[in-house]
C-alpha cells in the first residue's frame, strides 16, 4: 500500500487525519485510510507534508506527535485544543471531545491515560474484550477506543484501528467547524472564514508549539545558575545537616527583629510584625514592600523571601531536577490553561524569578531575540470594545499618556484607572478616575460591565475569538455576596486576558511558521512575551520576523478596528539583558 501514490490519485488533500501508535501509523483522507507500519513515522510524515502540505487533523498534538521524532508540520486541526476553545473546561479526552462536537453530555472521564501517551502493553492480543467499533450503539465514543486500551493488540490490529480512529478524527472537525462557524456573535475577518475559526487554527498551531518547547528546552548557563543560588542561599548542602545549618544561617538576620518565630508559618510571622508595632492584615508581599523602609526587619524578611524561594523552589535540587546534560531546562507545556485560555508550563518555566534571568543564556554561535508586546491587554480592549476614544489612544507608543490626558489625571493615576477597569476594582485610588474613565470610555467600560454582569449571574462569556469561559459554582455557607461578586470580576478580567491570550498564540504561530528552515526556535512564551533561541547570523531576520508576524497577526485578529500593537524586540546574549 502506497500512501503517497493513492493521495496523489485524490488530488487536493486539504485534510489528513492522522493517529500514531507503536510500530507505525494510520492515516485518513478523502473517505480512505491507511495502516501504516513504519518504525521511522518523522519520515513518512515530512515526506507527506512536503508534497501535499495538508491541514493534519489528530485527537491532541501530545499524542499524534510524542512518539514521533521533531518534525515541523505546518498545518493542523487539534481536537483536543478546538474542543476547550469552543466548549470550555479542562477536559480534552476523545470522550469529551466527541460528546461535544455531537452536542451529547460529555461521558466520565477516562481510566487511563490515551493511546500514544503510555507504552501499548500489548494485553489482549487477539482484541478480546475491546470494543470493535470506536462509536457504540448510543452515540458516545467507546472508552476503549477513548482510553486507548482498544490499541493494545497485535501489530496489524492496532494499525487498523489507528486507520479507523484517524478518519473518526476527521468527522470530528468537520462537526467542530460546524459549531465555531455558528458561535453567538461570530465575527467574520474580510475574505476569510469567522474568527473563531481562525482562532481554532491558532489554537491548534499553539497545542504543537507546546509540544516543541516541552522537547527544545529553554538554554541555561548552568554555571551562573548555581552561583546566584550560592549567593542568595550558600553553598550547595553537603548533606541534610547542613541543609539544616544553612537554613539557620538564613534565618537568622530576620528573627534578630522578629523573634524566635517560624518564618515559614504566615500567622507567626503576622505575629511577629505586629510585636514591631505594624497593624498589618496580611503578609503579602505588595503590602510589606511599601513599609520596607519603615524597620530594617521588613527589609531583612523580604530579602530573606527572594533567597528563601531560590533555595525551596529554584534551588540545587530543582536544577538537578529539571535542568539536562545538554543545558536546556526543561517542563511539560499546555497551550490553554482551563481559565481563559494561557499558556502555562511546568518546571517553573512561567514563574522564573528575576533573579534568574541572567542565567537564561543563548548557546556559542546563537543569540536570544526577545519581544514583549507593550501594555497588550488594554490594548485588547480597545479592539474589542470598539471604543472610538481608546482606539485612538493606541496610535501612542505609551498608551497611558493619551489616556491620562482625557482623564485628567498623571500617568500613574491612569494606568491604575485601566487596570482597575480590566481587573473589577471600584475602590481606593481608582474610584475616581474610573469615573473619569466611565465618562471618557463608555464603550470599554460597557463591554466590561457586562462581562461582569454575565459573571455575577453565573453565566459563561465567550472571549473576542470564540472561547468559552465557564463560571464556576458558587459553594454553600461563607459570604454568597462576596462570592458573586468575585465570579463577575473573574468574568470581566477573562474577556480581556482571554483575548489576548488567543492575540498572542496567533502571533506565536505566526513566528513558529517564519522560523520554519531557518536555525531559530521559539524557547518561551511568557504571557505577552516571546524568546527565540537563533544563530546569531539569522538574529536580525528573526528581530524582524517577531514585528512582521505581529503586525500581519493584528490584520487578521482586529481587522478593521484601527488598533495599533507594538512589541519591543531586543537582541541579547541574556535574558537579563533585555529591556
Amino acid at each position: 500500500m502506497d500512501v503517497t501514490t493513492d493521495l496523489r490519485a485524490l488530488g487536493r488533500v486539504p485534510e489528513l487525519g492522522l493517529v500514531v501508535v507503536p510500530g507505525g501509523l494510520g492515516l485518513a483522507a478523502g473517505g480512505h485510510r491507511w495502516a501504516v507500519a513504519t518504525t521511522e513515522p518523522a519520515d513518512l510524515l515530512r515526506a507527506l507534508e512536503a508534497e501535499f502540505a495538508p491541514r493534519w487533523t489528530w485527537w491532541s498534538a501530545s499524542t499524534a506527535l510524542g512518539r514521533v521524532a521533531p518534525v515541523h508540520l505546518a498545518r493542523c486541526h487539534d481536537l483536543a485544543a478546538v474542543h476547550r476553545l469552543a466548549f470550555g473546561g479542562a477536559r480534552e479526552d476523545a470522550g469529551a471531545v466527541w460528546a461535544g462536537a455531537h452536542d451529547r453530555p460529555a461521558p466520565p472521564p477516562p481510566s487511563r491515560r490515551p493511546l500514544a501517551a503510555h507504552g501499548t502493553g500489548l494485553l489482549d492480543l487477539d482484541g478480546a474484550g475491546a470494543d470493535d467499533e470506536p462509536v457504540r450503539e448510543d452515540g458516545q465514543v467507546s472508552p476503549t477506543w477513548a482510553e486507548g486500551s482498544a490499541f493494545d493488540v497485535d501489530l496489524p490490529l492496532r494499525l487498523e484501528r489507528a486507520a479507523r480512529w484517524a478518519e473518526l478524527a476527521l468527522a470530528v472537525a468537520v462537526a467542530q467547524s460546524r459549531v465555531l462557524a455558528t458561535l453567538p456573535d461570530g465575527r467574520v475577518t474580510p475574505g476569510g472564514p469567522p474568527l473563531a475559526v481562525q482562532t481554532a487554527f491558532a489554537e491548534s498551531a499553539a497545542a504543537v508549539l507546546a509540544v516543541e518547547l516541552s522537547r527544545t528546552g529553554l538554554p541555561v548557563d548552568r554555571s551562573t545558575a548555581e552561583a546566584i543560588v550560592s549567593d542568595a542561599v550558600g553553598p550547595r548542602p553537603s548533606s541534610p545537616g547542613d541543609e539544616q545549618r544553612l537554613r539557620a544561617l538564613r534565618d537568622a538576620p530576620v528573627r534578630e527583629h522578629l523573634g524566635e518565630i517560624d518564618l515559614r508559618n504566615p500567622a507567626q510571622v503576622l505575629s511577629g510584625l505586629r510585636g514591631l508595632g505594624f497593624d498589618v492584615t496580611d503578609t503579602r508581599a505588595w503590602r510589606l514592600e511599601r513599609l520596607r523602609d519603615a524597620h530594617p526587619g521588613i527589609a531583612a524578611l523580604l530579602s530573606w523571601r527572594k533567597g528563601e524561594r531560590l533555595a525551596t523552589t529554584y534551588g540545587y535540587r530543582w536544577l538537578d531536577e529539571h535542568v539536562g546534560p545538554d543545558g536546556r531546562l526543561r517542563g511539560e507545556w499546555s497551550s490553554a490553561d482551563a481559565a481563559a485560555g494561557r499558556m502555562t508550563a511546568q518546571a517553573g518555566l512561567h514563574n522564573l524569578p528575576a533573579e534568574l534571568r541572567p542565567a537564561v543564556a543563548a548557546e556559542r554561535g546563537h543569540v536570544l531575540v526577545r519581544a514583549d508586546l507593550g501594555q497588550v491587554e488594554p490594548r485588547v480592549l480597545a479592539a474589542v470594545s470598539h471604543d472610538p476614544g481608546f482606539v485612538a489612544a493606541t496610535q501612542a507608543d505609551d498608551l497611558y499618556a493619551p489616556v491620562a490626558a482625557a482623564l485628567a489625571v498623571d500617568r500613574p493615576t491612569a494606568k491604575v484607572a485601566v487596570l482597575a477597569a480590566m481587573y473589577g476594582q471600584t475602590s481606593g485610588a481608582a474610584g475616581e478616575a474610573l469615573k473619569r474613565m466611565d465618562r471618557a470610555y463608555p464603550s470599554a467600560l460597557g463591554y466590561l460591565r457586562a462581562a461582569e454582569e454575565a459573571g455575577r449571574q453565573g453565566q459563561d462569556v465567550r472571549t473576542y475569538g470564540g472561547r468559552r469561559v465557564r463560571m464556576y459554582e458558587i459553594a454553600d455557607g461563607g459570604d454568597a455576596g462576596a462570592a458573586i461578586a468575585a465570579r463577575g470580576r473573574f468574568a470581566r478580567n477573562a474577556v480581556v486576558q482571554g483575548a489576548a491570550a488567543e492575540l498572542f498564540k496567533a502571533w506565536a504561530a505566526t513566528v513558529r511558521a517564519g522560523l520554519s528552515g531557518t536555525g531559530g526556535r521559539i524557547v518561551l512564551c511568557l504571557h505577552d512575551e516571546l524568546l527565540l533561541h537563533v544563530p546569531e547570523a539569522e538574529a536580525r531576520q528573526a528581530a524582524e520576523l517577531l514585528t512582521a508576524a505581529l503586525d500581519q497577526t493584528a490584520a487578521r485578529w482586529s481587522a478593521g478596528s484601527g488598533v495599533r500593537f507594538v512589541a519591543d524586540v531586543s537582541i541579547v546574549g541574556r535574558w537579563s539583558e533585555a529591556k
